[in-house]
């Protein structure tokens, strides 16, 4: 198993070397190596046993930074960077050279972002090279929230994970880019669209669910839990499926093993708590995992597309 620590310079000695780790971000931990060395990311790769064809987000300390990567930075993005970096936002930009093809799966654009948590901040700026770092979960599995979670799934393929604790937002990145001078959305997450058109006005969302992705986490299976999930009214679902257990939203009670994103119905705990729910009720005794969809409003727009990923045909 992976040794978890706190020890920033040994990550760094880590890195350089080519290795992985896993680092805390806000949304969830993250499998980080040197993304300008191909190599390393391929080990990105193999040890999540994720296609070449899904590409990675790279992420680094600042704006000023991300610029020595992109070979455009667009006026309207570069607002949304200065009101919301660091945090849940990536964006689509078009990638300089340096970026190797593997990071971005041949694509001409690369994900970007700057991760909100002071010890992955540090790490970055201790660093001679950004960070391509994808959710630190095999392929397709619910992503991990705490340290624990990265250790029982990838624990024997990397050598040390950050300690940052739970993570706060509980939820993927955004991700914003351009297409044809208008601001698109291509996944939903930890940002909600309320907050992308405030600063920049109306948008259109590009949410794909193919198995050829444009950006990352748009594949139409990801996030899945071992049980099958699904999703409905969970009274009618009950009467339906025996030996099953509830992902609740709400105060509503049910007569089975329950695990409540939020009893006081709140988008913002629900999503902190949404893959841990997930995790344990994947990790119970029940065989199916039943739910309903949340308001379709605000970060609850981002977990019902987790939920609707997380029961799709494998």
């Amino acid at each position: 198993m992976a040794t978890i620590g706190k020890d920033i310079l040994k990550v760094v000695q880590l890195l350089e070397e080519g290795r992985l780790v896993a680092i805390p971000t806000e949304t969830v931990y993250g499998l980080g190596a040197n993304a300008l060395d191909s190599i390393a990311v391929a080990g990105i790769f193999k040890a999540k046993k994720r296609p070449a064809f899904d590409p990675l987000i790279v992420h680094t300390y600042s704006m000023e930074k991300a610029k020595e990567y992109v070979s455009e930075f667009p006026a309207e993005l570069e607002k949304l960077a200065k009101a919301y970096w660091p945090g849940p936002l990536t964006l689509l930009l078009p990638k300089k050279n340096i970026i190797p093809d593997l990071v971005t799966s041949g694509l001409e654009k690369v994900a970007v972002r700057v991760p909100d948590h002071p010890l992955t901040l540090q790490l970055l700026k201790e660093l001679n090279f950004p960070l391509a770092a994808p959710s630190a979960n095999p392929f397709g599995y619910v992503s991990p929230t705490k340290p624990e979670h990265v250790n029982r799934q990838l624990g024997n393929e990397i050598d040390y994970i950050l300690d940052g604790g739970n993570c706060s937002v509980g939820i993927e990145s955004t991700i914003v880019g351009m297409e044809n001078g208008k601001i698109c959305i291509y996944r939903l997450g930890g940002l909600s669209i309320e907050q992308i058109e405030k600063i920049v006005g109306k948008l259109e969302l590009r949410i794909n669910n193919s198995d050829n992705p444009t950006a990352p986490g748009q594949l139409k299976s990801h996030y899945s839990p071992m049980k099958k999930l699904l999703i409905g009214n969970i009274e009618e679902l009950l009467e339906q499926n025996k030996n099953a257990c509830v992902l609740n939203f709400g105060s509503k009670k049910f007569n089975a093993p329950t695990f409540n994103l939020s009893e006081i119905s709140d988008l913002t705990e629900a999503a902190a708590n949404l893959f841990t729910g997930l995790r344990t009720l994947d990790e119970s005794a029940a065989k199916i995992i039943l739910t309903d969809y949340l308001p379709n409003i605000g970060l609850g727009m981002a977990i019902n597309d987790r939920l609707t990923r997380a029961a799709a045909e494998k």
